[in-house]
Parts: structure tokens; sequence; C-alpha cells
């Protein structure tokens, strides 16, 4: 059918472009890199089928298990103490690979809500995502929250419907729920036959061949990748009704669904379906042909004071994520960067435009997950990691001189807060420098009153209390209790005017604290005293949001 064959024709071409390329060039380099971040509502399979895509790209030997058992293998994504024990993901990993001629970044990111301001954050350094659907399940809450996000930055999106061997919903009700709640056209690369005991595999549309679904798979073998013709008569007497309503099913599709635009993908407006299970290692493989054959390569990212392009020769770079304690023995922080443009190279200066400061990188490191490996070069499209004592802020801009500010990194108001105070006085040091480092992560956001007292913790949910508190006495020694506050909300105050401003601080000095970079802050406990504070204060704007960047607040954001 033409829908499918244009398909072809786009691959065909991008192959050529990148094969063609002059080797080793910074604009080839830029052509063989794809960015994406894993999305998906808590337990859809997100870090399963991160550590199957490792696994295919021949990263790791064998796959490791969310959920492992003492003696097995942890997922490589999930390397924190807390996400072994709970078996989920609390803060974003870093994973990068090569697979057919391309290099992949990786970004797998926490599913649960409560730690949704990490999952933005990496959204900003990404070119595409993938979204994983439990099939059982349908489209839930948290993933119509992390597609609009994609919606807003149009970023490209390819869809992993997993699970299909449990008992699950019809694969056609589950087109029109994704089409109707996320607002997305959806054009099916893959179709399944049968689905929980009777899973038999999935149909390639666009060539109408059907792999074979083999449960138990942790490694790759030739078996894996055997296809067979849909019209095999001894397929047709096996698979029986399963095959001919898959088959019916999929002449319908044809027909009534529209045909594959990559313009339409590359806006965000449609995305490619595929079936599978990742836990089975089944459909995995067609997800990274697609990342490879399909989404974008790095683009041009918006700066305060222009467009960047990725084919420019000066090195520029933003980071979007900082992680305390990647290595427990060294106490250590690290910088995560998206190159935006230039050839990075160990060694090179690079300016700070926040401050002006220079740093060197004789020690870059490039990732899988906690693993890391010094690293010489790297091109737009990489993420890289910087040792950092401080000197790195979320939302930094690094160049080699020029003045830029990359913008688009959110910061959102907190919904609970807890008051903090160390368990053990002798150990109030450590609790400082804990809670200064976890809140320059974006673990979790830290107030300082400006009228003194105890410090305050600001979440969207309990998980993020307990994951801090767990972090504070395993990584720093310092063990806390958590006190209820009377706020319920915080809102950044800014003004055009600096004595009004001033003012408003000095008369609402209880109200008033930083966060962890000395922006000011205005504390209410009810709606109605940040009502009256607004109606009062005119000349004063009360922001949901903030941007770590340059400290650039966004009204029009805020909710």
């Amino acid at each position: 059918m033409p829908a499918y064959n244009c398909v072809h024709t786009e691959i065909n071409q991008r192959r050529i472009t990148i094969e063609t390329s002059a080797s080793n060039s910074p604009a080839a380099e830029v052509l063989r890199r794809r960015s994406f971040a894993i999305i998906s509502h808590p337990d859809a399979g997100k870090t399963t089928l991160t550590e199957k895509l490792l696994l295919y790209a021949g990263a790791i030997q064998i796959a490791g298990s969310v959920k492992a058992r003492k003696a097995s293998r942890h997922a490589t994504s999930d390397w924190m103490e807390i996400e072994k024990q709970r078996g989920i993901s609390v803060a974003s990993s870093v994973m990068q690979m090569e697979y057919r001629d391309c290099i992949i970044n990786l970004l797998d990111t926490p599913g649960h809500q409560d730690f949704s301001e990490d999952t933005y954050r990496v959204l900003t350094a990404v070119d595409s995502a993938l979204m994983v659907i439990d099939a059982a399940n349908g489209v839930e809450s948290q993933t119509l929250r992390l597609l609009e996000v994609c919606r807003a930055r149009n970023t490209p999106i390819v869809t992993f419907i997993n699970k299909l061997d449990r008992e699950v919903k019809p694969p056609m009700e589950l087109m029109d729920e994704i089409e109707s709640a996320l607002g997305i056209e959806v054009v099916p690369f893959t179709w399944p036959v049968g689905m929980g005991k009777s899973f038999a595999g999935v149909i390639d549309i666009a060539n109408m061949q059907m792999r074979m679904f083999k449960a138990g798979e942790d490694r790759v073998t030739e078996d894996s990748h055997a296809v067979i013709d849909v019209n095999d008569p001894a397929l047709k007497e096996r698979l029986g009704s399963d095959l001919e309503n898959a088959l019916a099913e999929v002449e319908l599709i044809k027909e009534a669904m529209p045909a594959f635009d990559q313009e339409a993908f590359l806006a965000g407006r449609q995305s490619p379906v595929f079936f599978g299970s990742a836990i089975n290692n089944f459909g995995v493989r067609e997800i990274l042909n697609t990342l490879v054959e399909l989404a974008p390569s790095p683009g041009s990212r918006k700066a305060l004071q222009r467009e960047v392009s990725p084919s420019e020769n000066k090195f520029s770079a933003v980071v979007f994520k900082i992680q305390a304690n990647m290595d427990p023995a060294h106490r250590d922080r690290v910088a995560f960067l998206r190159i935006c443009s230039g050839h990075f190279e160990r060694g090179m200066k690079l300016k700070i435009c926040r401050n002006g400061k220079e740093i060197r990188t004789n020690n870059a490191l490039s990732f899988l997950s906690q693993r890391r490996d010094i690293l010489d070069e790297a091109f737009p499209g990489d993420i890289i990691g910087l040792p950092n004592h401080g000197l790195l802020r979320l939302g930094d801009t690094l160049t080699e001189g020029e003045q830029l500010q990359f913008t688009g990194l959110p910061f959102f108001a907190p919904e609970i807060f807890r008051l903090v105070e160390s368990a053990d006085p002798l150990r109030s040091k450590q609790l400082r420098t804990g809670l200064m480092q976890l809140g320059e992560e974006g673990a979790i956001q830290v107030f300082r009153p400006m009228a003194g007292g105890t410090m305050l913790l600001g979440a969207f949910g309990q998980l993020q209390f307990e994951v801090v508190s767990h972090r504070l006495q395993t990584e720093y020694g310092a063990e806390v209790r958590l006190l209820p506050a009377r706020y319920s909300l915080a809102r950044w105050v800014s003004s055009d005017d600096a004595v009004a401003l001033k003012k408003f601080i000095q008369e609402n000095i209880h109200r008033m604290a930083e966060d962890v970079v000395g922006a000011p802050v205005f504390l209410a406990s009810h709606k109605s005293e940040l009502d009256v504070a607004q109606q009062r204060w005119e000349s004063i704007q009360f922001h949901a949001l903030r941007e770590h960047a340059g400290l650039i607040y966004q009204s029009d954001l805020a909710s």
C-alpha cells in the first residue's frame, strides 16, 4: 500500500544521507546522533524496555530486571540503592550506545509523578521521545502530563504498546484511546496477533511479514530476528482465527488510518505505533530501527540572544541535570550537559555564562547509567558529564566565550511542604551540605526562611520526601525529622521596581524565603493569602514557575 511504502522511501533517503556524509566531519557526526527520552506512567515497563534497548545495541550482554532478586541483576538505569529496594526509578539516568553507525543518547526518566520535574528537565535535552503504554491500562494520567510537555516543545514521539503477553485491551480500542486522549494521530507500524496466552507475535505492516513471539528471551539470538510471510499456509493453519482477525484489522488500518507523514511526525502531530513485550525482549529491535531511521538528528536550539545551530563551529551546551553521589565513595556531583553546537574536546576551557567563570574539562565523562568513561570528544546531541563541586547549576550555559543563555528549563512551585531538622544536632553541617546539594540537583526544593528558623522542603508528593530522607541518611550521614509545615503554596516574586520589591519583602518577612539559588519566594498557608497579597501589591509579580536559566521568570506558564 502507498501509505506504508512512503515510510521505506523516507528510511532509504535517510540511510543514504548518513552513509554519504564525510566521515568524522562535524556535520556527519550531528547526522549520526539520536537523543531520546523514554516516558511513561509508572509500571508501564519503561525501565525494562531501556534494558532491552541496551541489550539490542550490544551495550550489555544480559538484561537486568527492575524487581530483581538479590542474586539477579538490577536494571542498569536503576543504580541508586533506593531504586533497587523499591523497584522504581527516582532519578533520570543517561546511557550512550552505538547502533547501526548511529550514536544513541538514551535517557530513562522516573515514571512516578512525584518526580515529574526531573522528567520535564530531561525532555528539554532530547530531540525525540519514546512513549511506553501498558496495553492493559491504556492511557494513564502521567502519560497525559508528560505528553503535554512534549507537545509544548513539538517533540516527535514514537509509541510502544507494551505487555501484549498479558490480558490487554483490544488494539483498536487502544488506538482510539491514544488518539482521543492524547490528541495525536497514530500510525501502526506493527500489529499484534492474539493477546495474553494466545499472543503469537506481530505483523510488520509495510512488509506483511510476521515475527513470532517467544517468551522468556533475555539475550539477543539469531532466532530473535526470524520472520515469516503472513501468507504462509503453515502459519495460517497454526494460528487460525487469531491470524485471520489480525489480517482483517490490518486491512482496515490501511484503508482508514492516515499515511505516515515524516513532517507531521517531526512536528509531534503523528506517532508511529509498535506492539510488543519488553520483558520478553519482543518488539524492541523495531523500536531501535525506527529511532535510527526516522527520529530527528539534533536541531537548532533557542537562546535569549539568538538561535543556535548544531552545525556551528563554536561549542555551546546547557546543564539540564545535576546528580549528587553517583559514586558514593567520592561524594561527587556530576553536571549533565546537552551539547547544542560545536565539537567538544577534552581539556578545552569553557565559560559559564551566568558568572563569567572559566571551567576546565579534563575529566569529562560519558555514561552507561552509573558506569562512566573519560570522554575525549563529543558532538551536538551528545550528553556529557562534568564533575562539579558547586560551580555549575541547573540551567547554566557553557560556551567558548560568547554570551548565550538557553531557555526552557522549568522549575515548578511545589505543592507539599515539610520542616526539616537534624535528628542529631552534631550532624547539622552534614544536613546543610546534603540539602544544598540535593536542592541544586533538583531532587527537592529547599527554602531558607528569611526571618531565620527551620529549613523548609517543598515537593510534589510524599514519595519525594521519603527518597530525600533516605538519601540524606545514606549519602550524607544526616538522619532527619520531617515535621508538618503551615504552608500550602509558594510563589516566586519579582518586580520591575526594585524599591517596591524590597518593601514587599520587608513587610512580609515572616512569609518570605530564599530558594537554593537565592531567588525570593512568598509562602502562603491558603490561596486567600496569596490573593490578598496580589491585590495589595500590584507592582509585584507572583510566579508559579521559575526558569533555572538566569532566574528568568515566565508568568505565562504559571498555573
